[in-house]
């Protein structure tokens, strides 16, 4: 225990900044749910499987490109998230928004599992409401 309490003494700075930058993710990722909510296309939840982006044939270079990096931010996400459940800072939040920004088999079946639950679902209606958005069509 002592060994604990000097080292936080020693990584003071270390520590504030570690607690203001959560302090700050956790604002800007409060700030930002109501418009990404938003910005989900009302049937986006209808079918079973996901829809191809269009720009996916048109553009591949730049497609291959955002799949790297967004999945390279999922991971760096899910990794920080895993190492915040010990340290300061919101580790499931961050951990599920790595989960939500990777590729992987079954992720559009366990969107969707998670957003058509009922209380879920009243809850991203809601956001839409208050933007003004209809809410997500269902096929339930």
């Amino acid at each position: 225990m002592n060994q604990i309490i000097l080292w936080a003494s020693t990584h003071e700075n270390l520590l504030v900044w570690m607690g203001l930058i959560s302090l700050i993710v956790f604002i800007a990722s409060l700030a930002s749910l109501p418009w990404l909510v938003a910005l989900i296309p009302e049937d986006y939840f209808i079918s079973s499987k996901r829809q191809l982006t269009p720009w996916k044939n048109r553009f591949p270079g730049m497609w291959v490109l955002v799949f790297v990096v967004k999945n390279t931010i999922g991971y760096l996400l899910l990794l920080s998230g895993m190492l915040m459940l010990f340290l300061p800072g919101q580790g499931v939040l961050t951990m599920v928004a790595g989960l939500l920004m990777m590729d992987y088999p079954g992720k559009f079946a366990l969107e969707r599992r998670i957003a058509l639950s009922p209380s879920i679902l009243s809850k991203l209606n809601w956001l839409r409401k208050k933007a003004n958005r209809p809410p997500l069509k269902t096929d339930l």
